[in-house]
Parts: structure tokens; C-alpha cells; sequence
């Protein structure tokens, strides 16, 4: 039997996806599932990018270039122009199958073995692997439920810093919190960055869902980060196309951009049909996006009081992305949420959440928390949040809670 690597063996498992095989076990029995678990919308794709797929006149599929064909680097260009970054040019975007590959991009581009990236938690749990996969360390800045997961002080993050620090990572707007960076608190961690030399990571693939009036704000905002920042975007969730692989890495440095190339060279290729439909999908999106982020709007709206009128449960109101981080009267919410999909159902009907231990670094922290997606229709929230309140009462008379 051959032997396992460590890397391999040190991989922590996605607390998203560990659930499937209970997931697919319950709709076997005939039980529906609620998926609150995934950010999965049920938005559809506009149609233009649909289109274009459909209308492909190509006799080969061919490769791409690693950098990502010019077509869709000039859609993003023109993109963040109109978001105010004009000085922006094709050479600043590196086409990434998805936001993930533009993370992995981004860390083995900066870190190697042993270094560290700061990151304020709870924090989408992929980072755990993207790091793992570097031999990367993880240093947690916890925020908690009772101030609605608000940015820890500044100083916390200065005081994390040693010279094994290669950067801070941050989600704007936050998964799986919904938090939104005032323009003040990355102004602080620009500052930081300059100071000790570091890189800001920001991911921002849910830069348009921001609600309430309020303004996503980018760290590339700040010039005097020209060579301290990285940007990932993704149209997985901008335009509901999360099957399209489709992400890209942004820097002003020179060389970041030529140190990543090579990674990209290394995978060959971008997606073409990917690069195909998110180019035609950029076209003329503003109306799509709008009527979007109302419909995301009506559903935070909704999910969040009927989760806040369960008694014991605590959800604070997201401001951005489409996730609650939410506190449940139970004793681990790993256990829980199997529970939900092995021994429960309401009518014949469940609900799958993710639970939020594997969204810190210290699982702990989160053993009591689940993340939920606001990706389903309000009727169908409004069905699960009476699933979920059937299943608080029945599970806590089970395990004596």
C-alpha cells in the first residue's frame, strides 16, 4: 500500500461539502433537503452569458493563454473602470479558474514553507486548505457573535505580525459573516502593511451584494498599496455562474504579476468557456445586478428575523455576501448538522447547514455556530427556518439539552 503524504493527510476536510455523502443518503430515502449549506444561488444566470455558450462558433476548443484571453481581461478592465480603478490595464488581471485558484495563486506566490497570513475569523473555510496545501501557518484575529462578528482592534492585528508574516488575508464584504470593511479600517490595515512590509490579500467576490444603502469599499482604493495588494474576484457569485470557474488575481505590482504568471503557465490554462460566458456576462449587467442584490435584500430581510424569533438562537444582520453566522442552543454543531440529514425530518423534509467549527482556527470557537445561505427562495427560507425550529425543539429533547 503506498504510503500518503503528509500534506495530504494534514488536508483539512471542507465543513461545506464533508456532509454531502448524509445529504445524498437522505434524498436516497426520499427526504428533500433544504440546502442552506453552500453559497449555491438559485438566481439564475443572465442569459447573455448562457448565450454565448449556446451560440459558440468554434471548431476547436482550444487552449487558452495562461494569462487569460484578451477579450475577457479587457471585459475586466472596462469593469473596474467603471468602478472608478481607470488606471487599470489587461496586464493588471490574471485569469484564475475561479477566485480558489487566484487564492492559491496569491499565497504561493508570497508564502513558503512555514510563513504565516494573518486572518481575522471566522473566515471562509477553504483558506485553512489553500494554506495547508503551502505548509502556510495560519494566524487567527478572532471576532465574536456578541459585537455581530465586527473587525477586532486594529492593534490585534499588529500584534500578530512576526518576520514570518507575509500577509493579511481579509473577505470583503465577509463569508461567512456578511461583515463590510469601513474605508477607515482598511486605511488602518494599509497602513500596517506599508509598516511591516507585508501584502494585503482582499477578496472581494462579493463586492456588488452589499445592502442598506452601504458601499463595498476595495483595497484598491488605497495607491500607496501599488506593490502591497492583491485583489481575487470571481464571477462565480456575481453572476450566479459558480460552475463556470471563473475568477481572476488583480495587483498593480510588477512583481507579483510576473511571479504569479508562472504559476499559471504551470496549470497551462483558464477555462475557455468559462472566459466565453463571463465576458458576455459583463455586458450591459447593471440592471441584473440590481435586481439581484433586492432580491438578496428581501431574503436577509426575512431569514434574519424569523432565525432572531427562535428562542436561544442569536443572528446578527449581515451586511454584505448572502451568509448568516448564526448561534444555536445546541452542544456541537458538527453533530448537529448530521443529525439533521442521518435521524431527522419534518414531513418528510430537512435542512442542511455548515457548521461554523471549520470556519475557525480553533474549532471550538465554533462548535455552537452554524453558517446559513440565503441562496433559496423566501418560501422555501420561510420552510426551513420552521424545519430548523421543529428540529431545535426535537433534538434537544433527544440529547437532554
Amino acid at each position: 500500500m503506498p504510503k500518503i503524504s503528509e500534506r495530504a493527510q494534514s488536508m483539512p476536510a471542507s465543513p461545506v461539502r464533508k456532509l454531502v455523502p448524509y445529504a445524498l443518503q437522505a434524498k436516497q430515502k426520499g427526504i428533500k433537503v433544504y440546502h442552506l449549506n453552500i453559497g449555491q444561488p438559485d438566481i439564475e444566470t443572465p442569459e447573455t452569458a448562457l448565450n454565448a455558450i449556446r451560440n459558440i462558433d468554434l471548431k476547436v476548443l482550444e487552449y487558452a493563454l495562461s494569462e487569460g484571453n484578451i477579450e475577457y481581461r479587457k471585459a475586466l478592465q472596462l469593469y473596474y473602470h467603471s468602478l472608478g480603478f481607470t488606471d487599470l490595464t489587461p496586464d493588471n488581471f490574471i485569469v484564475t479558474n475561479g477566485g480558489s485558484e487566484a487564492l492559491n495563486f496569491a499565497i504561493s506566490t508570497l508564502c513558503d514553507d512555514g510563513d504565516e497570513v494573518i486572518i481575522p475569523e471566522p473566515y471562509y473555510a477553504n483558506y485553512n486548505g489553500f494554506t495547508s496545501t503551502f505548509n502556510v501557518n495560519v494566524v487567527a484575529v478572532p471576532s465574536t457573535i456578541d459585537t455581530g462578528f465586527a473587525l477586532p482592534p486594529m492593534e490585534e492585528f499588529e500584534k500578530k505580525i512576526t518576520d514570518k508574516t507575509k500577509a493579511i488575508i481579509i473577505c470583503n464584504p465577509g463569508n461567512p459573516t456578511g461583515y463590510l470593511y469601513t474605508k477607515e479600517e482598511l486605511q488602518k490595515l494599509a497602513e500596517i502593511a506599508l509598516k511591516h512590509d507585508i501584502v494585503i490579500i482582499s477578496d472581494e467576490v462579493y463586492r456588488e451584494y452589499v445592502y442598506d444603502g452601504k458601499q463595498q469599499h476595495s483595497i484598491l482604493e488605497f495607491p500607496e498599496l501599488k506593490d502591497h495588494a492583491i485583489v481575487i474576484d470571481s464571477e462565480s457569485k456575481r453572476y450566479s455562474m459558480c460552475g463556470a470557474r471563473i475568477g481572476c488575481m488583480i495587483t498593480r505590482s510588477e512583481p507579483i504579476r510576473n511571479a504569479a504568471i508562472l504559476f499559471a503557465q504551470a496549470r497551462l490554462s483558464p477555462v475557455l468557456l468559462g472566459q466565453i460566458a463571463a465576458t458576455a456576462a459583463h455586458d450591459n449587467d447593471a440592471e441584473y445586478i440590481r435586481s439581484v442584490r433586492e432580491e438578496y435584500t428581501k431574503r436577509r430581510n426575512l431569514l434574519v428575523d424569523l432565525l432572531n424569533g427562535i428562542p436561544g438562537v442569536i443572528c446578527p444582520k449581515p451586511k454584505g455576501a448572502f451568509y448568516c453566522g448564526v448561534e444555536l442552543p445546541i452542544d456541537d454543531s458538527d453533530k448537529f448538522a448530521q443529525w439533521l440529514l442521518e435521524h431527522y425530518s419534518h414531513n418528510n423534509e430537512t435542512v442542511m447547514v455548515a457548521p461554523m467549527s471549520g470556519f475557525y482556527s480553533n474549532p471550538e470557537l465554533g462548535k455552537k455556530q452554524v453558517r446559513i445561505a440565503y441562496v433559496l427562495k423566501e418560501d422555501d427560507l420561510r420552510r426551513s427556518v420552521e424545519i430548523l425550529n421543529d428540529a431545535l425543539q426535537k433534538y434537544k429533547l433527544e440529547f437532554n439539552l
